[in-house]
């Protein structure tokens, strides 16, 4: 997000917006790593049943037998996706922000805002995809079945190539538009609300305020397209299945709450808090460098 929401000629470089993104996004997903590998565990599966308690539970027991590192499993390969994920999208929201001249001039565009935000998000899933796959396949494995990052890439390029690389792409473009558009468009909307009734720049802990309630916006009106594509990345869903009927199948086998919205409880938890620590530190990093610049 632009550090000023008014001023286009305030807008940060390709290349810090790159970097402050990666910055952002690798300590946003570091925060709640344990929370998203526990969200994958049962998001994946059609029998086992979701509690907050039966997610604390695996917590839990995941520590005392394997220790606390084995919270963090996977967490490389989130990296290796988060960190090109973030710079790409913060730094293709800030040129899409550029060129479609949203709220510029004091013009308040509100549909050009959230059309931004699902264009960021959909250009950065396009080229970070297979990692994001990668990322899932290695969560809900043992280190029998994959040893390490580049051999989940070996081993399931070898069962089905690039295209089971991308598999569940669709229904992951379906769910970031909303996702995105709703998280980007809530953020700088409440952004500018609170300039314009103060006069004054928000504080980092009311960015942190913004970022949160923008990350519960986005991940209620997209969850149950994330739990399709986990599914189609793991291999849950016979290939060949459209997210559509992919949806109705589990909604007539497992239900809403137990089957197309399980394990939201958890993304409520640790949805806002990625989205707040990851907005409210790229602008941070954004403001830090252009005093040094000065």
């Amino acid at each position: 997000m632009p550090h000023d929401s008014n001023e286009g000629k305030n807008r940060p470089s390709v290349v810090l917006s790159l970097s402050a993104g990666a910055i952002a996004g690798a300590l946003a997903k570091t925060t709640i790593a344990p929370l998203d590998r526990t969200k994958i565990y049962f998001q994946v599966s059609s029998t086992r049943g979701y509690s907050f308690r039966s997610a604390i539970k695996f917590i839990k027991l995941t520590y005392r037998e394997n220790g606390f590192l084995a919270l963090y499993r996977g967490n490389s390969a989130t990296m290796a996706r988060v960190v090109p994920y973030a710079s790409m999208q913060f730094a293709a929201f800030e040129q899409y922000k550029k060129l479609l001249k949203v709220d510029e001039n004091n013009v308040r565009t509100p549909v050009k805002r959230y059309i931004t935000g699902s264009l960021a998000a959909t250009t950065a899933t396009m080229i970070t995809y297979p990692l994001d796959t990668a990322k899932a396949r290695l969560s809900v494995s043992s280190k029998l079945q994959y040893s390490s990052l580049r051999h989940v890439f070996a081993k399931t390029y070898r069962e089905g190539g690039i295209r089971l690389l991308y598999r569940g792409i669709y229904p992951t473009i379906l769910g970031v538009i909303p996702y995105a558009g709703s998280s980007f468009f809530t953020y700088e909307t409440l952004k500018i609300m609170y300039r314009d009734s103060t006069g004054e720049v928000e504080s980092s802990l009311f960015r942190m305020m913004f970022g949160m309630l923008a990350g519960l916006i986005g991940q209620s009106s997209s969850y149950p397209l994330d739990i399709v594509r986990r599914r189609m990345q793991t291999g849950r869903i016979p290939s060949g299945w459209s997210p559509l009927r992919a949806l109705i199948h589990i909604y007539h086998t497992e239900g809403l709450k137990r089957g197309l919205y399980k394990g939201l409880s958890m993304n409520w938890l640790k949805g806002p808090i990625a989205v707040g620590v990851s907005f409210t530190t790229y602008e941070k990093v954004v403001e830090l460098v252009g005093h040094l610049k000065r």
